[in-house]
């Protein structure tokens, strides 16, 4: 095995790009079977009356896109599939194209029916951090008067009834980081006892464990959490089973290929260190 401590780095690139193109290219599907902790997410959103009141923090940017916008996609979908009116926000600079693309791609393509203002509200990003969760949760306009539009919030019948974070049903923040769904859990859940769910990156979402069930209702992690979600979304919704609709589904296999290839190549490299050390130098 000494011809893999001369292995050329271009064959493992190649591998690693065989590894992801091959599952894209057969449109490899795997089975997803939806935790309870995702269940608890969608159950939640499912069971909500017609016409509550969800707030949705979008709290990443582009860099975090690929893990949360399916996960974005299917939890927008799923409200407006229950006519639940949906006030999308931001917390991070540079999350405000994750708010306009949602409403852009999603309520303005699929929910035709649904009208801005009505149904669904941005009120886009507002700089503050933490503090920003701990002012809206008593008192909103203290930090947002008027929509990512420049339309005060009283002009528009959804947010002209909404005075603070205890007016919502639900509460959800899919976050990359700081300031994310610990400070949602700090500032909103936790005090006011408004139900919380979250989406967050794979390296984030150990962080949220310890607050479920008390503080969160679930937690959709990585895109493994948006390919549960999507699978939940299709079963109950046959019309979004579909390719274009589960896009985290899609990637799931290309990043199981991935994987297996990195463990694989681990495996052969502890083996190839191990035969050299039992050959013992070279003469």
């Amino acid at each position: 095995m000494g011809w893999l401590q001369n292995l050329d780095r271009r064959w493992i690139y190649l591998a690693m790009l065989l590894a992801v193109a091959i599952p894209q290219l057969l449109q490899v599907r795997f089975p997803e079977q939806p935790t309870p902790l995702v269940q608890a997410v969608f159950d939640k959103v499912e069971q909500l009356p017609e016409g509550s009141r969800v707030l949705l923090s979008l709290d990443y940017g582009p860099v975090s896109a690929g893990e949360l916008e399916p996960m974005t996609a299917a939890l927008a979908r799923h409200c407006c599939l229950k006519r639940h009116k949906v006030v999308f926000m931001t917390l991070w600079p540079d999350g405000k194209p994750a708010v306009e693309s949602t409403i852009t791609k999603i309520i303005n393509v699929e929910f035709l029916e649904h009208q801005y203002g009505r149904d669904h509200v941005d009120l886009g990003y507002k700089a503050g951090k933490e503090v920003v969760i701990k002012t809206i949760a008593t008192n909103l306009r203290l930090e947002f008067e008027q929509d990512n539009r420049g339309t005060p919030l009283d002009e528009l019948p959804l947010t002209a009834g909404i005075n603070n974070l205890e007016d919502f049903e639900l509460l959800v923040s899919i976050s990359a980081g700081f300031p994310g769904l610990k400070e949602w859990v700090q500032y909103a859940s936790s005090p006011l006892g408004v139900p919380l769910a979250v989406g967050a990156t794979a390296v984030q979402a150990p962080q949220a464990y310890p607050y479920i069930p008390g503080q969160m209702l679930g937690i959709l992690a990585a895109i493994k959490g948006a390919a549960e979600y999507e699978v939940l979304l299709g079963n109950r919704y046959p019309a979004y089973a579909t390719p274009t609709r589960q896009d985290a589904v899609r990637r799931m296999a290309p990043q199981f290929s991935a994987h297996l290839l990195i463990i694989a190549l681990i495996v052969l490299g502890n083996l190839s260190a191990l035969w050299q050390r039992w050959k013992g130098p070279n003469p």
